[in-house]
């Protein structure tokens, strides 16, 4: 891989959003990066629902890809993401895919 170093003018390449209130957040390092992905996610490919509220289905297999993470461990990091305060998952019907909504730290601070 090809690297520089970043100048004034240099544009980034694609980035993920983390609000930098999740780096003092009790979690793990995934779980931190799995609520980045999940972000960036819902802004790209985000559905409304009937109150207009963005939300995802992103299956665990899927995001176990995404993160290069064995499906257990994302389905730990999801747990504590849920616990923390930061999604909330919305069962489906059985075998279908759970919406997840985002929940962003207000005035910058994580619960």
């Amino acid at each position: 891989m090809n690297y520089e170093f970043m100048i004034a003018s240099t544009p980034l390449p694609p980035c993920m959003p983390l609000p930098k209130a999740m780096l003092r957040l009790p979690v793990s390092n995934t779980a931190k990066v799995m609520y980045a992905r999940l972000l960036d996610e819902i802004l790209t490919k985000g559905t409304e629902d009937s109150n207009g509220i963005l939300f995802i289905r992103f299956p665990v297999m899927e995001i176990a890809a995404a993160l290069s993470r064995s499906p257990q461990t994302c389905k730990r990091s999801l747990n504590e993401l849920e616990q923390a305060g930061m999604i909330m998952r919305v069962r489906q019907g059985i075998g279908e895919v759970s919406h997840i909504y985002i929940l962003l730290p207000r005035g910058g601070r994580c619960p």
